[in-house]
């Protein structure tokens, strides 16, 4: 079916009907509620190219991926978060634009994108804690969301970020109160702002707990399963090793259980781990059982939501901007116990 076939088929004029499916404020609810059903039923999907015409939009949201010899962007957690957006996207009826550039000329592919008008908005990954990328954004004049948030920027902006303190705090805690005193932390790249949130969780549940900070204890790097696996060799040398591992994401994660498997030893028995855990589509953390305790937030939903917020902001640019903070839930796995007897 048509517009012209979908407008006689409601007895409404095909403007009436293309307003209502673009969402024109002075079309009704009722209106908009009846159009937009009748348009589902009959499996009618407007025109990109038209759309765009009659709307003035690119009907696009565009997503720059830096190609980083510091930071590997496109991994599985990119993938997942990807897919969520996607799925908003397309119930909008907006496509997704990437663009893959080197890390310095992310300024020319934001500036190209708003000189083409070829995205309504703009998606920013992997804030820093003073990200350049935010006011720039700002100065273009296009909206924009972060994945996460930049400590370190001043001023308004829309984000979407996990509590990523609170998390990590709740996690120390939780090995704290299980007997642990020499736990590591196995973190990411403390430039990139959720790991630096995650670390002030961790220092602040040890200091709560009167536990001092050991800097031999604290690691940040790419969070790869080789890192994982290194980090427990290295600490499990030293002459008063860890008896935890607090990791931040479940790919490092499975790099420590392979290193305590490899050393004999059993992960939840002798060696405790948490991990965070985006709840990954391909790599599910165990079945009934989880094979990990972990602080649990779904990327892929944040990818649903933060697109929504975007989405949002262009429908009604007159709003305040929307933010939202996540919670993470702790779930208990098997790779946790009481921390063992003082040899």
């Amino acid at each position: 079916m048509n517009l012209k076939e979908l407008a006689a088929y409601l007895n409404l004029s095909q403007t009436t009907v293309s307003r209502a499916l673009n969402g024109f404020p002075e079309v009704s609810e009722a209106t908009r509620k009846r159009v937009a059903a009748a348009a589902e039923q009959h499996n009618y999907r407007p025109n990109t190219r038209a759309k765009a015409l009659a709307t003035g939009r690119a009907m696009a949201i565009g997503h720059v991926i830096p190609l980083s010899s510091q930071h590997e962007m496109v991994n599985p957690i990119f993938g997942d978060f990807i897919a969520g957006a996607g799925e908003s996207y397309a119930a909008a009826g907006y496509d997704m634009v990437l663009s893959l550039v080197e890390d310095k000329k992310q300024e020319k592919a934001y500036r190209e994108m708003a000189s083409k008008r070829n995205v309504d908005g703009i998606v920013l990954h992997a804030p820093r804690m003073s990200d350049p990328r935010i006011g720039l954004l700002r100065e273009i004049g296009l909206p924009f969301a972060v994945h996460g948030r930049a400590s370190d920027v001043e001023g308004d902006y829309c984000w979407l970020d996990v509590n990523n303190k609170s998390a990590f705090d709740r996690a120390t805690r939780f090995l704290i109160d299980l007997g642990h005193r020499r736990i590591c932390l196995v973190n990411g790249l403390e430039s990139m702002d959720f790991a630096w949130r995650r670390r002030a969780g961790y220092e602040y549940a040890l200091k709560a707990a009167g536990l001092p900070l050991d800097p031999a204890l604290m690691y940040a790097e790419e969070m790869t399963e080789s890192y994982g696996y290194r980090t427990v060799v290295k600490t499990q040398a030293m002459i008063d090793p860890p008896t935890a591992y607090l990791v931040s994401s479940i790919i490092p994660a499975m790099g420590v259980r392979r290193a305590i498997e490899d050393s004999g030893r059993q992960m939840g028995r002798e060696i405790s781990v948490i991990t965070h855990d985006d709840d990954l589509s391909y790599l599910r953390n165990g079945d009934e059982v989880p094979q990990f305790t972990a602080t649990v937030s779904s990327v892929q939903e944040a990818g649903r939501q933060l697109a929504n917020l975007l989405l949002d902001q262009i429908r009604n640019p007159g709003l305040p901007l929307p933010t939202r903070l996540l919670e993470a839930q702790l779930t208990v796995g098997r790779s946790t116990g009481p921390a063992p007897s003082p040899r």
